[in-house]
């Protein structure tokens, strides 16, 4: 047990607690304004306040962004102590060094991404404005690094203390943008298609001599037995296409039957069309179509493009009955977007509220890998190793996202699925 001890008790001070004592160090933990009861108190007591204690007390002085309320520009000089990288430095009678509760809650809460600042071409936060990727740490999950410094500090005052920590998983996710290359997409498409890029292929496929090449779900399936992976499988909905949404329609029969596949085997989520983003009642429509051909109410979902604003999209999945949202990460470039290798529940910044959305962030995409950075089959390797190992090493849960039709066979994705399948021999959890 420890008591964390403030001035001031806030909204904001209450999530960031929960979060590293509850969640993150497994500790029971009570946030009191009482000075007097803690001068009495002979058990651990973490001071973040600016008030000196005549007892031997663990300090992280507070650098005030805990207690506002409103959302303004800071001034942010990152720094290197104990071998990794911190900011909102403080005094030297500082246990730590830095504010932990603040630059925690400044990076998990998405602080920058409700100032001003720059969209890229598909309307995102462009991952060159966060801080992390100026200042060379998005490789990192910098905030669960920061956590293991901070639970090692705590012993050395507190050896009494216990923690329970998260253990490292890895979850494979995979998005289902267009379920077939060729197949069950009718006459007129394949027509117009096979006009603006004529190849035998489709020929082939569409008379049965060959397996469309972006089906590759036996192999996932098989995969999935072999190393005893728990997957989930993210489906685009949306009933029209469009530029950027190009599934096949969801009232389908072969997709009705792929989807109902997937759900009676593996949690399923929904992929919100690029039109759902901007309209409410079309994510909601989506949501429902899901909801009858999985045969349950789905509560999962992920962004197609990664494209999301806060607080905007966040509060219309939640109006729409999402619990867990895997959108967390970017959609122009791996690495760790809230600098975290755990989930962590949204705290609404305009509202001021502690929300009940799991964020489940993702570090490594293959289209990212790909088409972004420009990768070979051999460098996207040593990449997912890194965030692998990144994450296994701080006991974080390791996302990635694959998409069927670069599993598949399609020959611009040539070495992919051997990738996936080498990558997967490797993983120890």
């Amino acid at each position: 047990m420890i008591f964390v001890y403030t001035n001031k008790i806030t909204e904001r001070l209450r999530y960031i607690c929960h979060f590293i004592f509850g969640e993150q160090l497994g500790m029971e933990f009570s946030i009191i304004d009482d000075f007097y009861f803690c001068t009495q108190y002979k058990g651990a007591i973490l001071n973040y306040s600016l008030e000196d204690f005549e007892k031997d007390v663990f300090v992280i002085r507070p650098i005030g962004l805990l207690s506002e309320t409103n959302i303004r520009a800071k001034q942010l000089e990152i720094y290197e102590q104990n071998g990794y990288k911190a900011f909102f430095k403080t005094d030297s009678a500082s246990d730590l060094g830095f504010d932990l509760l603040s630059a925690a809650f400044y990076l998990l809460s998405r602080y920058e991404e409700y100032l001003p600042h720059e969209k890229d071409m598909y309307g995102r936060f462009a991952h060159e404005q966060s801080l992390a990727f100026k200042n060379d740490f998005l490789h990192l999950p910098l905030i669960n690094i920061w956590l293991d410094d901070f639970a090692q500090q705590l012993n050395k005052k507190f050896p009494e203390l216990t923690f329970r920590r998260p253990s490292f998983k890895y979850l494979p996710t995979y998005d289902i943008d267009m379920a077939w290359s060729y197949k069950h997409k009718g006459l007129i498409r394949n027509i117009g298609g096979y006009i603006s890029h004529p190849n035998s292929a489709r020929i082939k496929v569409l008379l049965g001599m060959e397996k469309d090449p972006f089906d590759c779900y036996a192999f996932l399936d098989e995969l999935h037995e072999q190393k005893n992976l728990s997957p989930i499988y993210f489906f685009l909905m949306a009933e029209k296409k469009g530029k950027y949404d190009k599934n096949i329609s969801p009232h389908k029969s072969a997709m009705k039957k792929l989807i109902n596949a997937h759900a009676m085997k593996y949690p399923v989520g929904i992929h919100p069309s690029w039109k759902s983003n901007e309209n409410a009642a079309v994510l909601k429509k989506e949501k429902n179509i899901l909801d009858n051909i999985a045969g349950k109410p789905v509560k999962l979902s992920r962004q197609h493009y990664i494209k999301f604003n806060l607080p905007d999209t966040y509060e219309k999945l939640l109006q729409a009955g999402i619990e867990k949202d895997y959108s967390m990460g970017y959609g122009s470039i791996n690495g760790f977007r809230a600098s975290v290798a755990s989930p962590f529940y949204w705290y609404n910044l305009k509202k001021e509220e502690y929300t009940s959305l799991i964020i489940y962030p993702f570090c490594f995409m293959d289209a990212n890998a790909h088409f972004e950075q420009k990768q070979n089959t051999n460098h996207s390797l040593k990449e997912l190793m890194h965030y692998y190992e990144m994450c296994k090493k701080v006991n974080g849960l390791f996302i990635t996202i694959f998409h069927n039709y670069m599993l598949g066979s399609e020959k611009e994705f040539e070495g992919w699925s051997e990738l996936y399948q080498k990558f997967t021999v490797q993983i120890r959890q």
